[in-house]
């Protein structure tokens, strides 16, 4: 089946852009990043979204000022990119992938300091390339996702499913085919896909403003709710399953994802619904044990009260609006990664591959 690209993120040879995603779905425009400084900014404000994202945005905005430096020595240029990516990963703090993918590229930094076949210019190529890396990755890794979470969904049959998802987890969260939504791509490519639900995610809309955009604009039969729906849909709608998104996994399984997702999971598991998470190895955090030490960013009480720049709740009124929660391991039915579906309870089996 031809698939029509949406692309979030373009990229050549040290030149980014992003398709800026508050203005979705008026307008489909891209924005320049031209530093780190604005990659930040990018991520903080949310014109780019979507834990894979994030990472390889915030990552090729480093590649971007490397490939217009130069560094006196290696160990000069060591330092450079630890201060820039400790400051890129202040953008947004509950997604891990940018994190994690920082880690790895200082460690490699790191190396290449005491490798002395390796000149100063040479450490500069060999980032660069690891960073430029990141975009044909994470596109390996969502199909992979596509097909392991296809695949546990049938579970052999071949009935076209109902699927609900939250938030928005497709080629505007990734570098192109989606986590989650990949999930649904892979099912709409085998022709069994009858029904997509998308929530709208208030207060952001990314379901009503970034989801129903990529499902209309691939032709993927789809209906948006809004989120108080939900219990009402699982009434009245045999769902075959719940896809959803993840910006950070414990080891323990719990996940935390869009505000929303919980309740989501509580409701499906009340109504027998199978609940899956499907994130890339990166969203995993070991280090840490349960969704109680996950830091949850709370934003900003304006994008509540406000649609625009109209006001749309009482003056006065105070505001909670905490961007993520966490849905406990034990309402899920499964964690789809790359490597496999495993069970929340069981992913010390990835430890190999993390």
């Amino acid at each position: 089946m031809f698939r029509k690209t949406l692309k979030s993120i373009k990229y050549k040879d040290g030149d980014l852009e992003i398709l800026d995603q508050l203005l979705l779905p008026a307008k489909s425009e891209y924005k320049k990043i031209l530093d780190v400084e604005e990659g930040w900014e990018a991520i903080h404000n949310m014109h780019v979204r979507g834990a894979p994202a994030i990472a390889i945005v915030g990552c090729l905005s480093v590649a971007v000022e490397l490939y217009r430096n130069s560094f006196d020595s290696k160990e000069e240029q060591h330092d450079y990119l630890t201060k820039k990516f400790d400051y890129l990963v202040t953008a947004r703090p509950t997604a891990v992938n940018l994190m994690k993918e920082a880690e790895i590229l200082t460690e490699y930094s790191s190396e290449m300091v005491v490798n002395s076949e390796l000149s100063t210019e040479d450490m500069r190529i060999c980032l660069i390339k690891a960073i430029e890396d990141l975009l044909s990755k994470d596109i390996n890794d969502n199909k992979a996702i596509g097909t392991f979470g296809a695949d546990e969904i049938l579970n052999g049959q071949d009935s076209p499913c109902i699927i609900l998802t939250h938030c928005n987890t497709g080629s505007l969260a990734t570098a192109d085919y989606g986590t989650a939504l990949g999930v649904i791509r892979t099912l709409h490519e085998r022709s069994l896909i009858e029904k997509v639900y998308c929530t709208e995610t208030r207060p952001y809309m990314q379901g009503a403003r970034l989801t129903a955009y990529e499902l209309v604009y691939e032709g993927i039969p789809s209906t948006l709710i809004c989120d108080s729906a939900v219990a009402a849909l699982f009434k009245n709608a045999k769902v075959t399953a719940v896809v959803v998104g993840a910006d950070r996994v414990a080891a323990n399984g719990d996940t935390a994802n869009k505000i929303g997702t919980y309740q989501i999971a509580v409701l499906a598991r009340h109504h027998n619904v199978p609940f899956y998470v499907c994130a890339p190895l990166s969203s995993i955090d070991f280090d840490i044990k349960s969704g109680l030490d996950i830091v949850i960013e709370e934003r900003p009480e304006k994008e509540m009260a406000f649609i625009g720049d109209t006001r749309i709740a009482a003056q006065g009124i105070t505001c909670w609006n905490p961007a993520f929660d966490v849905t406990p391991g034990s309402l899920i039915s499964g964690i789809v990664t790359e490597k496999g579906v495993f069970q929340p309870d069981k992913l010390e089996d990835l430890l190999p591959y993390s």
